[in-house]
């Protein structure tokens, strides 16, 4: 089955690969065709050339006068930033963005244990929420408990109470 999978698979990319080569090449041999067919034929019909007054193309040096001088050995001369800029050695620059990205680490650190800070904080809030809401639990269920121990004495004395008035006479409701 394997085999069989394999050898349809090949065969696939193969008519694949003839279908995208006819798709990327028939257009240019079409025309091609069609000129070489109607070199031919039209011969006799071909149109005469056509007269215009066009004007001129303009040429680069009208457009824009500017661009033809492309040295640029003058660039920035005028602006002191910039020749300052340009006048650093390369070990000036590197140490200057080693500058740059010391500073931008240390204000992200700065950031995070401000975050972490904040984050500590809260968190102890919330095990100080939790603490009383685990006391005001444990003192609920201490009353409950007791209440229920209540009940149970209170059950017993008016179960003790119905007996001794049943004895004496008492029918109920």
């Amino acid at each position: 089955m394997s085999r069989r999978s394999g050898g349809c698979v090949r065969c696939c990319l193969v008519v694949f690969a003839v279908l995208s080569a006819l798709c990327v090449s028939g257009p240019a041999w079409y025309w091609r065709l069609k000129k070489a067919m109607g070199s031919g034929e039209n011969a006799s019909s071909s149109c005469a050339p056509c007269i215009c007054d066009c004007p001129p193309p303009l040429s680069l040096l009208k457009i824009a006068p500017g661009l033809v001088n492309l040295s640029v050995t003058g660039c920035g001369g005028d602006d002191p930033d910039l020749r300052r800029e340009m006048e650093k050695q390369f070990v000036d620059l590197l140490t200057e963005e080693l500058k740059l990205q010391e500073a931008v680490a240390a204000e992200h650190a700065r950031h995070m244990n401000i975050t972490f800070l904040e984050a500590k904080r809260v968190a102890s809030q919330y095990q100080r929420e939790a603490e009383k809401c685990n006391s005001a639990t444990e003192t609920c269920e201490g009353a409950r408990e007791r209440a229920e121990a209540l009940l149970i004495k209170e059950r017993k004395v008016t179960s003790l109470w119905e007996r001794r008035a049943r004895r004496l006479g008492w029918e109920g409701e």
